[in-house]
């Protein structure tokens, strides 16, 4: 049985994610940041140069909690609509819209569906422009579109429609290399008429007599004889059916209401009023065929028209983020976690960010310091962990136990916690210091916040394995420092 997934459904599908974001009884999503240890063909497989393809499975999710640094808040402002970006150049041939491409229609550029055509474009000052005539696949030779009219007008013997306008804050959001942000100006769709005929595909034949003449689109529009019905201007030069028309398109009237529409060539007449009857002739081979606006007109959405089946998340890593996101130490995973819970409960966290290591409370100075990615035991207890990050000045060990690596994973093949007043030594700097037994202790961090520990320890923010993890990257190290920040866009096709 033959079938397909529609471009609606995929429509569908990105506008109930997009919404999820900010309804009455929204999601809640987190990015987070992962892996400060290296990727190695022993453990997780691939390495730091060539990391390895995530995989899709029930353990994997496990480990990528082990491995998690700390999340920040994805909120409905760091989510837009794009379609794949597409600049306007002179004398570059673009593609123009038609409502019946397929494979045994395709565009001037060989595309067999509408969305995976060039016809859209943005300007250099990120006007975007719906092409919805390219003069018979000829290339645009003329000024860069500036115009803001909210109707169809010609320019570079191309027929255009202005869809809107970037702002500032969205091209610095959303705009990348390969993607433009899809936005709405209301005046635009203010006056999109749903179902009027704005351009046709014009068919030059041969043998038809000189002269101009006019013809009714029929249809189940309006369309018999009066002004606000539809009327195509057709003329005729040296036996063929020209392009033309004061919009270049052949289109006297627009027309409303057309779900479908053909052009008789043997009725036809050499008014505008359609009572004074013509005659164009015996030719053959020629054609005038209407093009069939999208649903509520050109310019009505511009997410449905232009294609707009992609979802992008941006968000900002903006130095230490309160103390939460660690500026000591790199990472390799970045993903998207949905409804997470706050440690210890039920309750889908809120917070704006979220440390996801663990951290101790040290009684004095290690006899040396720390390093930065070496394993941590405590002999007493025989648990195993990984520096994530070493604070000299507050005395506090920040650290994983991650399963990939081998550190968390004690002599006895388990995962054991750290816990109790003991030494906590590190393997490669033999700093050893003994966790603070004070049953409750608040420090101020470096960045203003605060940290509370019972009976030396501090657990991350989030419940591990709570909510779904919904998207996994794996990258070459990326590190971070005290006055940086990361700009990450994700971007999901539906």
């Amino acid at each position: 049985m033959a079938a397909i997934i529609t471009e609606k459904f995929r429509l569908h599908n990105a506008e109930q994610f997009q919404e999820s974001f900010s309804e009455a009884s929204a999601s809640t999503y987190y990015l987070f940041i992962g892996k400060s240890s290296p990727f190695t063909t022993s453990t997780s497989g691939g390495n730091d140069n060539a990391p390895p393809t995530p995989k899709d499975d029930i353990t994997t999710e496990f480990y990528k909690w082990d491995s998690m640094l700390a999340a920040k808040l994805i909120s409905a402002s760091d989510v837009s609509f794009v379609v794949p970006r597409r600049n306007w150049a002179n004398n570059t041939t673009y593609d123009m819209y038609e409502h019946d491409i397929s494979a045994s229609n395709t565009t001037t550029s060989g595309a067999s569906n509408l969305f995976d055509s060039t016809f859209y474009f943005m300007t250099s000052d990120y006007r975007v422009y719906k092409v919805l005539d390219n003069n018979n696949g000829v290339a645009y030779s003329g000024a860069e579109p500036t115009s803001e009219v909210t109707g169809p007008f010609e320019l570079g013997g191309y027929t255009l429609q202005y869809m809107f306008k970037l702002t500032t804050s969205e091209v610095q959001k959303f705009l990348t290399t390969d993607f433009l942000p899809v936005t709405t100006d209301s005046s635009v769709t203010a006056a999109a008429v749903d179902g009027s005929i704005d351009t046709v595909r014009v068919t030059a034949g041969s043998g038809y007599t000189d002269g101009t003449y006019y013809a009714a689109i029929d249809g189940d529009g309006t369309n018999a004889g009066g002004a606000s019905g539809g009327i195509v201007e057709i003329k005729v030069n040296g036996g063929a059916i020209v392009r033309q028309g004061s919009t270049g398109s052949n289109v006297y009237a627009a027309g409303v209401g057309y779900t479908f529409g053909t052009v008789d060539l043997s009725t036809v007449f050499t008014n505008t009023g359609l009572t004074t009857s013509g005659n164009i002739g015996s030719g053959s081979g020629g054609a005038v065929e209407v093009m069939i606006s999208p649903k509520g007109g050109h310019g009505d959405n511009a997410v449905k028209e232009l294609g707009g089946h992609f979802v992008m998340m941006n968000v900002k890593l903006e130095q230490a983020e309160g103390d939460d996101l660690t500026v000591a130490n790199d990472f390799r995973e970045v993903g998207i976690v949905k409804d997470p819970f706050n440690f210890g409960t039920t309750t889908i966290s809120s917070a704006s960010t979220r440390r996801q290591t663990y951290a101790v409370k040290l009684a004095a100075n290690p006899s040396a310091e720390y390093e930065i990615d070496e394993k941590i035991t405590q002999s007493t207890t025989g648990a195993v962990g990984k520096v994530v990050e070493w604070d000299t000045t507050n005395n506090i060990l920040y650290y994983l136990q991650e399963q990939y690596s081998n550190h968390g994973i004690a002599s006895s093949g388990n995962t054991v916690a750290f816990s109790g007043a003991f030494t906590i030594t590190g393997a490669t700097s033999n700093g050893a210091a003994a966790v603070s037994s004070t049953a409750s202790e608040t420090v101020t961090l470096s960045g203003g916040s605060s940290l509370t520990f019972t009976g030396g320890y501090a657990n991350p923010e989030l419940a591990a394995d709570s909510g779904d993890i919904l998207y996994v990257e794996n990258r070459r190290p990326i590190s971070r420092a005290s006055d940086q920040t990361e700009d990450i866009k994700i971007v999901v096709e539906f």
